[in-house]
Parts: structure tokens; sequence; C-alpha cells
């Protein structure tokens, strides 16, 4: 039992474990939206679903230009959501196809998927809008008619740049939910409109359940309810990897309150910041007037929430939760099933008008990221039926949580230079080694010293194995002995903190070989590591990887899984050289050979392209390949020798260096 400052006793910890289950609950309500307007006289002949964009005007903002395609115009405009179908549409979800470099300020009624909230630019792919706080859309023959409840409507307001003349709209507008077709707006005067119908093709999944069926993917949150009292609740949020390749390390979880919540106490997990200042000085001081928020966890709008260290797990106050408290690693159920998954608790105090207990609204924009992991992108908190759990007591039983949400992320595939790690490509047959992109995690926005755009420049062999900046010399040194290109100014870094040397080794009559070299430039080690490639011809012929522990994974696109075996699951992080006055620093190294067979791949061509790689993955990132493969060079033709020594001797140094100094 916990007792609060206000004297109330809230047990912690009902029940952890969640388990899906087809059950009957309460409707609580999603808190309003509603709106008066008259539906666009368009709608009347629409048979599913209407959306219109309505541009509202526009004026002239400072700085005020005299560069027209730079000049800066503050617009109002106003989506609309109107069911005038026979089905009911839940969770709606729009998207707006705004063209004129616009930067959306605000957006009443909505809220936007993109991005990292409000102010966001929009103006070269638009942005996806859900509803919020009415998320469902009724049928008006449920309702007879009763427009609050069957149509929505979004006041947005920004700013735009660079159109003279004319009224800009954007290029389209269109539903996203599943199910629906929608074909090209028609426009009118500053009238975007289109009656979005239901595919006949599509077949829905036969539920039992009362709200949303819960969706499928790479990463899941569940906001379980477990406990309501007037004022406040006690709420449970779930952690699931369902991505067999998915993974997070010291993950930081961020959402938003709406509704002026505050976290006056948590289990399993903390927030980064603990301030009491916002709450005595905002909307929730002036409604708890004897409150001692000196003992509350976070008063932010937008808290960071992050996992307990392992040490914290037996604790009686913030601990004892199943999946709790692994210092932020949820690993994929590919490396460890028990370790797929997460568990905190959090007590939530609402203000007015939501005191009653059935008044449970969940946060929205959630987001979570890692410290090297894929980049996921979150839905908006969808109603599912509330989560069963097995009754605490140990009787052939089940509770149900009291209310339930889920938001599902999926894993975005990396723009150009915002990777994480990267990947040089290099060959027994080939003196130069293909490095990393240039910016291939990134460059600074302004860089006079370094040339952001130009071709990497080819390397010799041991000049991987030092950081970047003691690898100019060597490649200038190169460039001139191979009569290769010296560009002025050079090329930037790739800025990457793990890269991987990907290293054709062999080829003969019944197989070829290669070898992998995994490099940590940070100065943290990666506990249970993995990495996963994609070699699409040469897939059926994998033999054996020899150091790691690797696994043929055919039904995720012909997939070779690999991780550290047992006492070698440690990527350890960057270290100094042996003299750090004169020797440049030692990354951390892993390295294993791979063999193929040619039985199963008779027409495989290594040296073409078939030996190397498609797709690489450290943990859960999807790493930057090089735009080009490593060219046959007449000193190598027969030979297999260059590359192979350099690696060789630097990885035996590595070795015998650790055990001096153990």
């Amino acid at each position: 039992m916990k007792t609060t400052s206000t004297g109330m006793k809230i047990p912690w910890g009902k029940v952890v474990v969640p388990c899906i289950a087809v059950c009957v609950a309460q409707d609580f309500g999603d808190g309003g939206g509603a709106t008066g307007a008259a539906p666009p006289p368009e709608a009347d002949t629409c048979d599913g679903i209407f959306l219109a964009y309505n541009f509202e005007g526009r004026e002239k903002e400072y700085p005020r230009l005299k560069n027209a395609s730079a000049q800066p115009y503050s617009f109002k405009a106003s989506a609309t959501v109107l069911n005038a179908g026979s089905y009911e549409l839940k969770s709606w979800q729009i998207f707006i196809g705004f063209q004129h470099d616009e930067i959306l300020v605000s957006a009443d009624g909505a809220m936007v998927m993109d991005g990292d909230g409000l102010p966001l630019r929009v103006g070269n792919n638009g942005t996806h809008l859900v509803g919020y706080p009415q998320t469902d859309l009724k049928t008006a023959i449920e309702t007879a008619g009763d427009q609050s409840q069957i149509m929505a409507k979004v006041e947005m307001k920004g700013t735009q740049f660079g159109v003279k003349k004319g009224d800009p709209m954007p290029k389209t507008i269109k539903l996203v939910n599943d199910g629906y077709k929608c074909p090209a707006p028609k426009r009118y005067q500053k009238s975007l409109h289109v009656c979005c119908t239901r595919d006949p093709k599509f077949k829905p999944k036969q539920t039992k359940t009362k709200f949303m069926p819960r969706q499928n993917g790479d990463l899941s949150f569940t906001y379980d309810v477990l406990q309501a009292y007037e004022g406040n609740y006690l709420a449970q949020v779930t952690i699931d990897n369902n991505n067999p390749l998915g993974r997070l390390d010291h993950w930081n979880l961020t959402w938003e309150w709406m509704r002026n919540e505050f976290i006056y106490s948590m289990r399993g997990a903390y927030t980064h910041k603990k301030d009491p200042s916002e709450c005595i000085y905002g909307a929730a001081g002036q409604y708890y007037k004897d409150f001692d928020f000196s003992q509350v966890m976070n008063c932010q709008k937008k808290p960071v929430i992050a996992d307990l260290p392992a040490e914290k797990a037996n604790d009686d106050k913030v601990g004892k939760l199943p999946y709790c408290c692994r210092n932020g690693s949820i690993l994929p159920t590919t490396m460890n099933e028990t370790k797929a998954r997460s568990i905190f608790q959090l007590q939530v105090y609402k203000l007015p008008p939501d005191l009653n207990r059935t008044a449970l609204n969940p946060p929205q924009n959630w987001k979570i990221d890692g410290l090297l992991n894929p980049n996921y992108k979150c839905g908006p908190p969808i109603r599912v039926d509330p989560t069963e759990f097995p009754d605490p007591s140990g009787l052939q039983a089940t509770s149900s949580a009291i209310a339930s949400w889920q938001v599902t992320c999926n894993i975005t595939k990396p723009k150009p230079k915002q990777s994480r790690c990267c990947v040089s490509f290099s060959a027994y047959y080939a003196e130069s080694v293909i490095p990393c992109n240039t910016c291939a995690c990134g460059c600074e926005e302004e860089t006079k010293q370094c040339n952001p755009n130009a071709k990497p420049m080819l390397l010799p062999p041991e000049a991987l194995l030092v950081p970047f900046a003691n690898r100019t010399a060597k490649a200038k040194a190169w460039a001139d002995l191979k009569h290769l290109p010296n560009p002025k100014p050079l090329p930037c870094p790739d800025n990457c903190g793990v890269s991987i040397n990907w290293h054709v080794d062999s080829d003969y009559k019944t197989g070829w070989t290669a070898r992998i070299t995994l490099f940590n430039w940070d100065e943290f080690a990666f506990e249970d590591w993995f990495t996963a490639i994609q070699i699409k011809k040469a897939y059926p012929g994998y033999q054996n990887v020899y150091s790691f522990n690797g696994t043929k994974l055919p039904g995720l696109n012909n997939t070779i899984f690999m991780q550290g075996l047992p006492g070698l699951n440690f990527l350890v992080g960057e270290t100094n050289g042996t003299d750090p006055k004169r020797d440049p620093r030692v990354p951390g190294k892993q390295q294993s050979v791979i063999s193929f067979l040619k039985k199963d791949t008779p027409n495989i061509n290594v040296a073409a392209g078939d030996g190397f790689p498609t797709k690489v993955i450290f943990n859960g990132e999807e790493c930057a390949l090089p735009t080009q493969l490593p060219k046959r060079s007449g000193a190598h033709r027969s030979s297999r020798v260059g590359f192979l020594p350099a690696i060789l001797l630097a990885v035996l140094t590595f070795v015998l260096m650790n055990e001096r100094f153990q």
C-alpha cells in the first residue's frame, strides 16, 4: 500500500503481466471535440468519409523581403472530416499534402503524427493528422444526425513562403485509415474536397471486441489504467518489442500530457527531471493549494522517462515489478524473448474538469529512442479492450484493467546522412578500401574545412584501424601513390560511432569466404550486441560463421543474424593507444570469418557484387552502405594478400595488449 500526501492509500503493482484477451468493457467517452458547424454542401452526394480543406486567407509577415521566394506569410485554414457513410470511423487519420514550404504552428482538433510537435515544417512531405480529442466519428444513423458526433473540424494556423499570386493550396487531402479508397481531390476556388469510400476488396478482421482491435507493429505500448479514484489513477505502461531485429538500449520515452496531468510517483522507471515549480506556479498549484509538491515525481508537460538500473530491481519502493529495471535494454525476440518487454507504473493526478474517476485520457505524442538504435515512428493512442491479467491470488481467474490504450510504433529507414552506423567494403583482389560514405551519420551545417558532398577518398587497408582524424596523411599519401584524386577541401568524415567492414577474403571453385569486422569508435561499450546482414544471392550458400553465433532467418528477407558468443558479447569502447601522446586511439573490435558454399548458388559472381551485403543492421539500426564496390586491381588478380595481414596483425596486437594489461 502507498499513502499519498492527501491520505489516500493506493496499492502498487496490482497485476503486472498483461495478456491480450477479448472482454467487455465500459465506455468512458473520448473527451469531447464536438462541433456544431454545418457540413459542406458537396457532402450531400458522398456515401463514405467526406474530407474538405478550406484556405481562409493569409497576410504578409515580418521580415518584409525583396526576395519574393523567401517572403513569409501567415495563413489560416481548416480541414473537415465528415462521416457520411453507414459505418463508424474509429481513430480517424488524414494526410494533407502541403507543398509551399509551410510551417504548421497550431492544429486545434487534431494531433500531428510527424515530427516532435508544433511548430513543424510540413511543406516538403505534407503531414498526417489524427483526431484529438474526438478520435471516432459515429454515423448519422446511430446519432440521428448529431453533427457533433459525426463530424470533426481542424482549425490550422501556420506560415508559408514564396507564393506571389493565387491561393496556395495543398497537393492533396486523403483518408489514411485502412479499408478506404480516395480518388484525386477536386478543387473549387479556395476549397479542396474528396469523398473516400470503402474498398470492396478490403476484408477487415472479424472481431468481437467493443473497441478497436490491437494493431501489429515493430514496437507497441500498452497504457493500462489499473485503479481509478476521484482526482488520480494508477497506470501501467508495457513496452513490447515485436520486431526480430528491433532493439533499444538506454531507452528514453517521452509523451505529452494534454489536460494538465502530473506524475506523482513511479515504480520501475524514473523521470530525468524532478522539479515541482511547474506544478506550484501552474494550474496544479492553483487547484491543489495545500498539496506538498516536493514529493511529486514530475510536473512537465513533456516528461522524459527512463528505465531503472538493474540494482533497483528488488527495491521495495521503486522496484519489484516483472520486466523492469534493465537499464533501458529491450532486446529482440531472436536473442531473448524474456528481455523483449519492459514495464513500469505511475500514479497520475488530474485537474478539473476531469476529476470524475471515469474521465481518463492517455498522454499523446509518444516518442522513444535509444543509444544507437532504430528510429521509431509512433501513432496515436488507440482505445482497445481492457487488458486481462492473471489474478494475483494464484487462482485460475483473470482480472481486467479499467481501461486500456495501445500505441503502435514502426521502424523507419534512416534518411541520407542520418544513419548511426556505416559500412566499408574491401576485397582480396582490390588494393583500396571503399570507406564509409561522407557524412554517413551527419555533418555540421556549416563545414568550411571539409566538403560534406564529396565522395570519400579510397584508403589503404591499415587506415581503417585508426580514427578518421588520423587518416588524413594516409589518405593523401595513398592517393599520390595510386594516382587517385586528392580533392581540396578533403571530404568530411563519416561521423559514425560504429562502423563495419565487409571484406571478401577468398573465392575458389566450391565456395568463398568473407570477413566481418565491427569497430566501436564511441567510449561506451555495447553489451549483448548483434549484427545482421541481407545478402540475397549468396544466402542459400551460407555455411558457418566461426567467431560469432550465427543463425539463418529465412522469414526475414534471407537474413543472417550474428551475435557474440558467451563471454564475447561486449563490444568494448574506444581506448587510448599505448602512448596517448603519440599513438592514435584504438577502437573496440570484434571479427569473424563467414564461409559460403557454391553448390546451392551455381551462378554466383562474388566480385561483381553478389558477395557483398545489400543491407547491414547493427543493434536494430540500418547502417549506411557504400555507393560503389571494390575494383579488381592488376597486382591482385590472383593474390589474396594485402588487406588480410593488416587486419590480422591489428587484431592480434589488440588481443596481446589486453592480455598484458590483465
